[in-house]
């Protein structure tokens, strides 16, 4: 038999710890325990009735050959008047392309824009694919952490961070995992130090529309062109039309790199499935029944937040800010180390007491760059979140 090798950037790469979270609740649910899964990134309603009848009347009427790389002209239309209407910007559809989700967009738009050995600075806590992505393209992660600012990136800090052999920054605004927010004048800031350096920039927005008052959303895409030319936005139709499965994204960019991540995709998987395109121009079209199931959505999720992070905050051990958007909770679990049972030392063997004990699934921080807390998803329902509390209080306070 041959010698099977691993090439050495994929032997660099971790495997996901949002997806073994996921496995193992999926592992203790199948021995048949009542098993509340908090490790998610995934909205707990179900998209919008219109958009999935807009796929269907796709699947009708015979939508499901090829489409062009870039994904249907109505889609890029869509997307193109969606940020005008929203944000008053001014794209042209050969600046968009679709993406089999979120992810593959930044997979785009990282592996054409660094060369092996050029430095990708990541602020912490990341989410836990942008290192590894950056491996896969040879590049070098370089780490910003932000712990002494409360997990919110600031212009000195990337400052600081900058060397010459810099090529790229990857911000995430709402943050997964920590629901933090950059404020719209830090990032602004922020993008003007990385244009005075050369330095490109990807805007993860997967969590763009949720951002819970007095915080206002913000898109890069409403900075000034000449501070644009250098960004690519990272878009996701998974978390807003709590589409997860039909695995939507999509990047702009200037022309440049946007041809560029066209000639990637095109070698990959040539475009979206062309049945949930259509759903997703819909969702753009139709935007007052989209905005209403968002707003619904984002209700929920403040309610919610409003109840379960203070409730977090009562656990012996535990201490939690107050997340600005999407739906996590990032509660800092060192407290609870100190205090815990046997030979409970790091935040992932809080986790697998959790899991063990509490039937209770969370995510381990050291995933994401920041080991002593835990990412718990609030994507579900209120009657589960505080049945959640009250096991890992009981496993705790043994």
């Amino acid at each position: 038999m041959i010698d099977f090798t691993v090439s050495k950037n994929v032997a660099a790469m971790q495997p996901s710890s949002t997806i073994k979270a996921m496995q193992a609740a999926q592992a203790l649910r199948a021995s048949g325990a009542d098993v509340i899964d908090l490790s998610v990134g995934e909205p707990d309603f179900d998209t919008p009735e219109f958009i999935k009848e807009a796929a269907w009347d796709a699947l009708k009427h015979g939508k499901t050959k090829y489409t062009a790389t870039a994904g249907i002209k109505a889609l890029q239309d869509n997307l193109v008047k969606f940020y005008a209407d929203q944000f008053g910007t001014e794209y042209k559809p050969s600046q968009v392309m679709a993406t089999s989700g979120g992810k593959q967009a930044i997979f785009n738009a990282v592996v054409t824009a660094v060369n092996p050995g050029e430095e990708i600075l990541i602020p912490k806590p990341y989410w836990v694919s942008f290192p590894e992505i950056a491996h896969f393209a040879g590049a070098k992660p370089v780490y910003i952490d932000t712990e002494e600012t409360n997990f919110v990136l600031t212009a000195e800090q990337v400052k600081a961070a900058i060397t010459p052999n810099s090529k790229l920054i990857i911000l995430n605004s709402p943050s997964n995992p920590s629901g933090r927010v950059i404020p719209a004048g830090e990032f602004r800031k922020i993008v003007e130090v990385c244009h005075e350096h050369n330095i490109l920039i990807i805007s993860d927005e997967c969590y763009l529309l949720f951002v819970y008052p007095p915080n206002e959303v913000f898109t890069a895409a409403t900075l000034p062109a000449e501070l644009r030319e250098n960004i690519c936005i990272a878009g996701s139709f998974s978390k807003t039309y709590a589409m997860t499965g039909w695995r939507m994204g999509y990047t702009i960019a200037r022309e440049e790199w946007t041809k560029a991540m066209l000639k990637v995709q095109s070698h990959s998987t040539s475009h979206p499935a062309s049945f949930a395109q259509y759903a997703c121009a819909a969702a753009l079209e139709r935007w007052s029944e989209s905005s209403a199931a968002i707003q619904d959505m984002l209700a929920e999720y403040e309610k919610r937040r409003a109840w379960f992070v203070p409730a977090l905050q009562n656990i012996p051990g535990f201490k939690c800010d107050m997340p600005e958007g999407a739906f996590y909770a990032f509660p800092d679990v060192r407290g609870a180390l100190k205090e815990g049972q046997g030979e409970m030392k790091v935040s992932d063997d809080l986790a697998k007491l959790l899991l063990e004990k509490a039937h209770v699934v969370t995510t381990d921080g050291a995933g994401f760059g920041a080991e002593g807390f835990v990412r718990i998803s609030y994507a579900a329902s209120m009657d589960r979140l505080q049945e959640a509390v009250e096991r890992i209080r009981k496993v705790l306070e043994v």
